[in-house]
């Protein structure tokens, strides 16, 4: 199959699409050597699958490239656009290009199809099922492309014949490897260091938005005859919404820290007044809800372990009612984070255990700690002498030792007196008191 070749002529982000596998910039954990995505590439078999994540991370350009790679037809439908008729063509296109249709029954055929439905929870649940039977016979390869959270979106029926990859979005540096490759075709003029770091945070892991604002910038550049674009030439460009917030810049950081540290300090006003900020400069509200849980996981901990639940859920909601309704459930969590009892007993015992096991050599595990699967591990005392703590008075076995042989056991966990690590440490204490008298 002769391949197109990008011209001039072409939309930028067009003309820098990936034409191999090798060329896709970022994706790596599905992509990369022994990655799910690059093993079904080279299996040579197709499957259907839902390609989910944020918008300009590839979703399009992999369906693109797994029918070039399969040497398949491919048949695009947009869901924002289309209807049952677009898929009812896109079967007859496949039954053409499988040779089952009469008109094209003395010429065999036996070509694969691949029907690509982009923004795939816009169709409804009749348009869905629509695309049952013919996944199940084998007619064509269904990609479904959603930025949208699939176990809501997508019928449990079509979702349960399709495997789901999440896509991440990209880096920094995945950004300016692409931001590069523009330059290098010449589509741009050159590019100080300071607006090339500007451009890449303004991005914000979309190479899509990317492509777009330097094509936008080279046209503004051409007309003004700049031979350069420098940092305070594009926020002319981009407009007050850049310049009122610096989404890569220092003002970010330094926002998203008074946010962190007034939830650490207690303080609900001050945590929503920082919470409302970013909200309004143009900080992605999913952002905003990975920094909660993170928040909820390094400064509550098991003082309220009801707080990260509670951060997941306003992830969860946020992502079903998207804005501005499920910004109300980031607020309900971080006034919760706020107030909740803070303890950063598990992060500090985590860092030092981390700590140790870097410096420490690589200690054997000890036999009695063992799995024994095997008649000869059990012969070289795989498991001998484990004492199984259900059967214990108490269910804890008093005086065992779960450390390597050898090593003087560590006391990572340290729990603070405040909110469920009072309890957490009086039973801890309790614990180690039995140790104590067992081993004398």
């Amino acid at each position: 199959m002769t391949k197109k070749v990008p011209t001039e002529h072409q939309p930028l982000a067009e003309r820098l699409r990936p034409r191999t596998l090798d060329e896709v910039i970022g994706q790596q954990h599905l992509l990369g050597p022994g990655m799910p995505l690059r093993i079904a590439f080279e299996s040579g078999q197709p499957h259907s699958c839902i390609l989910w994540g944020p918008p300009g991370t590839g979703k399009t350009t992999i369906a693109r490239l797994m029918a070039d790679a399969f040497d398949a037809q491919f048949i695009q439908i947009s869901a924002v656009l289309g209807g049952v008729k677009d898929i009812r063509d896109a079967v007859e296109q496949a039954q053409l290009a499988q040779g089952t249709a009469l008109e094209n029954a003395a010429g065999g055929g036996g070509r694969r199809t691949i029907v690509f439905v982009d923004e795939v929870h816009r169709f409804n649940k009749s348009q869905q099922d629509a695309f049952l039977p013919h996944v199940e016979s084998g007619l064509f390869t269904f990609i479904g492309a959603t930025t949208e959270n699939p176990s809501f979106e997508v019928n449990s029926a079509l979702l349960s014949r399709a495997a789901v990859y999440v896509l991440q979005p990209l880096s920094e540096a995945d950004l300016a490897q692409i931001q590069g490759k523009a330059q290098a075709l010449g589509a741009v003029p050159a590019i100080d260091e300071a607006a090339r770091g500007r451009l890449v945070a303004y991005a914000d892991g979309d190479a899509r938005r990317l492509l777009n604002t330097l094509e936008t910038l080279s046209v503004a550049a051409a007309k003004e005859r700049r031979e350069q674009i420098t940092d305070e030439w594009l926020l002319k460009v981009l407009g007050e919404r850049l310049r009122r917030y610096d989404k890569g810049g220092e003002q970010f950081y330094d926002t998203i820290s008074a946010l962190h540290k007034s939830v650490r300090g207690s303080d609900p006003d001050a945590a929503l007044y920082w919470l409302v900020r970013m909200l309004d400069g143009g900080a992605d509200p999913r952002y905003m809800a990975r920094r909660m849980i993170r928040m909820a996981a390094e400064d509550i901990g098991l003082a309220d372990p009801r707080a990260l639940r509670l951060a997941l859920d306003a992830a969860e909601v946020y992502e079903r009612l998207g804005t501005p309704e499920g910004e109300l459930a980031l607020a309900e969590c971080i006034v919760y984070l706020a107030m909740a009892p803070k303890s950063n007993a598990v992060y500090v015992a985590y860092n030092e255990a981390r700590a140790l096991v870097k410096k420490d050599g690589t200690r054997p595990v000890p036999l009695h700690l063992r799995n024994a699967p095997t008649k000869l591990m059990k012969d070289l005392d795989y498991g001998r002498d484990y004492r199984y703590a259900h059967d214990e008075e108490g269910g804890f076995v008093a005086g065992e030792n779960y450390f390597p042989e050898g090593m003087k056991p560590p006391r990572f966990y340290r729990p603070v007196e405040r909110g469920l690590e009072i309890r957490i440490a009086a039973r801890l204490e309790e614990l180690r008191e039995l140790n104590k008298r067992q081993r004398g």
